[in-house]
């Protein structure tokens, strides 16, 4: 029997992207596999139905049936609660889960018994970093000024500046928290934007590295919680970029430190899916994305990459796509526990095991 792989239609709010593109659907069919898409699952990136059926895919109207029949369920977004009713043991899911912000579904996927791969942990020993966290913290990361610099706009409640500035007036000072791919990408956002750039971190081999590549309008700053104050307080914007693979971030700016920002300065978590680097922020979505506390906006997007779907769907694809493909035929040949033990890319991305959780980060961030 040929290993049966689901593409539901995600389902999160202001969700756009989808796991496997036309062509991904065509390589895994060409391996041997079935897959099933649910209808409308690449409307919102762009691609319609006919293109997953020309591909090889069988299309089904709902989740209901593709849940039950497949064995490896592909996603973007972590299992929302009525995905994580349809889940059943035995089942592999690889997608997103950022199990360490979310007890509610860690404890889900626990009861339902299933397998779950993540993408933000799989770290490849032939790849830098985190290759299937990458491409969408790129997205972010760009995404992040974009968003800011809306919201530093007075009718978004914002302080009325112009992240640009212009001849005679000061550009916005931009701090960034995290000199990883996030806070790298946002760094060259703003500074080509022209605003005056901050980047904060502890590594400084990324700090000199940084300092080799950015432009003249971005300083690279040693963190610690001085220096973290100073700068937020004298900020117009502030990106939160820092993330702990597999583990909730850590908190960098505590909440009686927003009193003394600038009113109406903004604050982008990228990170809020991890619980967020600042200790105000709470999830929102696209349709309300942002809140004030404290006289400090909020842009708390949990899920930022998907408002760009098609750019997101595939950038994303190009990155999972041989691993779908890699982790499907292990499964159609038997070999799930082989590669689980043998692939260093599927160790790291393992979370959770037949009822039990596998990743250390997870399990730390529960006790």
């Amino acid at each position: 029997m040929p290993v049966h792989v689901g593409v539901p239609r995600e389902v999160k709010s202001d969700e756009y992207r989808v796991s496997v593109l036309p062509v991904g659907v065509r390589l895994l069919v060409e391996a041997g596999c079935t897959v099933r898409v649910q209808r409308g699952a690449g409307e919102g990136s762009g691609y319609p139905d006919a293109e997953y059926a020309r591909a090889g895919a069988e299309l089904v109207d709902g989740p209901e049936a593709l849940f039950a029949e497949c064995d490896l369920i592909v996603k973007v977004k972590e299992p929302q609660p009525d995905e994580v009713a349809r889940l059943r043991s035995g089942q592999v899911v690889f997608t997103y889960f950022h199990f360490a912000a979310s007890r509610e579904l860690t404890d889900g996927c626990l009861a339902a018994g299933i397998t779950a791969l993540a993408y933000e942990t799989l770290a490849d020993p032939g790849k830098p970093g985190l290759p299937l966290l990458t491409p969408m913290s790129e997205v972010a990361g760009r995404m992040a000024i974009q968003q800011g610099a809306k919201y530093l706009e007075k009718p978004q409640e914002g302080r009325g500046i112009l992240l640009a500035g212009v001849p005679g007036v000061d550009p916005a000072k931009v701090t960034v928290l995290g000199g990883g791919i996030v806070g790298a990408n946002a760094a060259k956002v703003a500074a080509g934007l022209g605003a005056n750039v901050v980047i904060l971190d502890i590594d400084l081999d990324r700090l000199r590295y940084l300092d080799d590549v950015m432009p003249a309008n971005v300083r690279t700053i040693y963190s610690h919680p001085e220096s973290i104050a100073w700068h937020a307080k004298t900020s117009d914007l502030v990106i939160g970029a820092v993330l702990i693979p597999g583990a909730r971030s850590p908190v960098l700016m505590p909440k009686t430190l927003l009193s003394e920002m600038r009113p109406g300065a903004v604050i982008v978590d990228v990170g809020v899916d991890q619980g967020g680097c600042v200790e105000t922020p709470r999830p929102t979505t696209h349709a309300e994305p942002t809140y004030v506390e404290d006289g400090i906006v909020h842009y708390c997007v949990a899920n930022m990459p998907g408002a760009v779907g098609r750019t997101s769907t595939q950038a994303l694809c190009h990155a999972t796509q041989p691993y779908v493909i890699q982790l499907a035929k292990a499964m159609d040949a038997g070999g799930l526990e082989d590669l689980l033990e043998h692939s260093a890319a599927f160790a790291s991305a393992l979370n959770v095991r037949d009822g039990k959780i596998t990743h250390p980060g997870v399990a730390g961030a529960f006790g």
